[in-house]
């Protein structure tokens, strides 16, 4: 059962980053892009500190001593995830929701490089094909129809959806790296310290960034509470799923797993944003499917 841990991890993530990515869409139109994204940080702070918290309690040990390797690699991981996550907002403005999830999705093509050229972690033809046929799956779904080509249809959105997936990617290899490089305590608290202090980071710089460049959008981060903390939660809650699953698993395996959002985000699509699928989106999330479940078999 172990061995299928962060599968677990990886599906509860997946299910709470879409939760929270619809959460801080709805958020766009009141605070812009950059406060949008600042919520996840800003909200998602405390609960990262009280998980952490809670874990060196429950393992009666204290935080693990912090190198400069893992808070280099850290670093690296919480400034590409700020960048990817306003990105990903900007192209949700303009797309559907499910369309620019499932181009996020890309994500694992990009892991997979990082990956052996960061991590060393070697890339099996099981593993290949995996992440062949999902990605497949995702192009599918994200080409433009012929009648969103003749219709005022925009790139924008799209390649912000891909560029936001290969820094997406870049984070998940600067996190994992840094969970890896501390050298004492077991997984869970070697990934609770590590999202400890990216958040503490995340909020910190974007925090500075605003009351520089924008104080009444930082003045309506803290009037939008009510809103704000719902994503919040859910953000951090989802990053403490990703980080537990980065820690015993490879980041490959880990953001193609991750391909389900794409059925979490059809959902809410369908529920809360009332956009539904076409035939040709039907096929690619098959596609993704297939994909998912050849690398739980590998």
């Amino acid at each position: 059962m172990s061995g299928y841990l962060w599968v677990v991890f990886t599906v509860i993530a997946a299910g709470g980053q879409t939760l929270r990515n619809a959460l801080q869409r709805e958020l766009t139109t009141t605070l812009g892009t950059v406060g949008a994204t600042h919520v996840r940080f800003l909200y998602g702070l405390p609960f990262g500190l009280l998980f952490c918290l809670i874990v060196l309690l429950y393992n009666h040990t204290a935080l693990p001593p912090l190198n400069p390797t893992m808070i280099g690699w850290t670093l690296v991981g919480a400034l590409t995830q700020i960048c990817a996550t306003a990105m990903l907002l900007a192209a949700m403005r303009d797309k559907s929701f499910v369309i620019v999830t499932a181009l996020t999705k890309t994500e694992p093509v990009h892991v997979a490089l990082f990956g052996l050229i960061v991590l060393g972690e070697t890339l099996t033809p099981g593993l290949a094909i995996a992440i062949a046929l999902a990605t497949t799956g995702v192009l599918v779904m994200s080409w433009p129809s012929r009648a969103a080509t003749t219709e005022a249809f925009s790139w924008k959105p799209v390649v912000l959806g891909l560029v936001s997936a290969g820094v997406f990617a870049l984070s998940a290899i600067g996190f994992r790296r840094g969970i890896l490089s501390l050298e004492q305590g077991n997984f869970v608290v070697r990934a609770s310290t590590t999202l400890a202090l990216g958040l503490t980071i995340q909020t910190v710089l974007l925090s500075a960034y605003l009351y520089i460049t924008s104080r009444q959008t930082l003045f309506a981060l803290f009037g939008a509470w009510r809103q704000s903390i719902k994503a919040g939660f859910m953000g951090a809650f989802a990053s403490q799923m990703w980080f537990l699953a980065f820690a015993i698993e490879t980041a490959a395996k880990v953001r193609t797993l991750a391909l389900i959002e794409i059925l979490f985000a059809g959902l809410i699509s369908r529920s809360l944003f009332k956009q539904g699928l076409l035939s040709r989106e039907a096929l690619g999330i098959a596609l993704v499917v297939a994909g998912v479940a050849l690398l739980l078999n590998i």
